[in-house]
């Protein structure tokens, strides 16, 4: 199996690399779009700011061919945020996968929570097929100062004064706000469950 993890200058690849590699399965890091087209499964990380993230993905070409991927693509954290229209971050247009904007935490009544929400939280309303033998109320690793509103496509719920969006499922592209590989077994489970799509 050919899993490519998207090269774009803002991504946790190293540890999703690993946890794909503990779990039996190599990984690609690549920017060429030839690779990442030809790849059975997809992996589109992300850590740091929308606008920079986006930049450099118009850069490499890569906002023509993320939306027109029709194998099974995985984003993880800011990778799902910019499977959306836009986002308050630097009011950033996003690649527009999915309808919808991603919100600054900021903008919600903050008093008593800390921005960003950072470290483990439980995640429930499990639906779709990521969470095949994931239960119900289990805790899962988040960092992230935006969120992305509960909305048709939400197929897991987090809660930080609020609920948001902890998982999406929209055919062929699935995403979590948390880190899977931070988040012991259940979140291995995960990247299982979505390397065997």
């Amino acid at each position: 199996m050919k899993i490519s993890i998207i090269d774009y200058g803002a991504g946790n690849h190293f540890s999703v690399a690993n946890a794909c590699k503990n779990l039996g399965y190599n990984t690609m890091l690549t920017a060429d779009e030839r690779i990442i087209s030809q790849s059975d499964k997809v992996i589109f990380p992300g850590v740091g700011n929308a606008i920079t993230a986006m930049g450099k993905i118009r850069e490499k070409g890569l906002d023509k061919l993320i939306p027109l991927m029709e194998q099974p693509v995985l984003g993880i954290c800011l990778g799902m945020q910019l499977m959306m229209e836009s986002s308050d971050e630097g009011d950033t247009v996003c690649l527009g996968i999915l309808k919808g904007r991603v919100t600054d935490f900021k903008k919600r009544q903050t008093d008593g929570i800390k921005v960003p929400h950072m470290g483990w939280n439980i995640i429930d309303n499990l639906e779709g097929r990521l969470f095949k033998d994931i239960d119900e109320g289990i805790s899962m690793y988040f960092v992230h100062s935006y969120y992305i509103p509960d909305n048709e496509y939400t197929v897991a719920n987090s809660y930080y004064n609020g609920s948001f969006t902890a998982a999406i499922e929209k055919d062929n592209f699935f995403g979590c706000q948390f880190h899977p590989e931070k988040s012991g077994k259940a979140g291995i489970r995960l990247l299982y469950n979505f390397l065997q799509l």
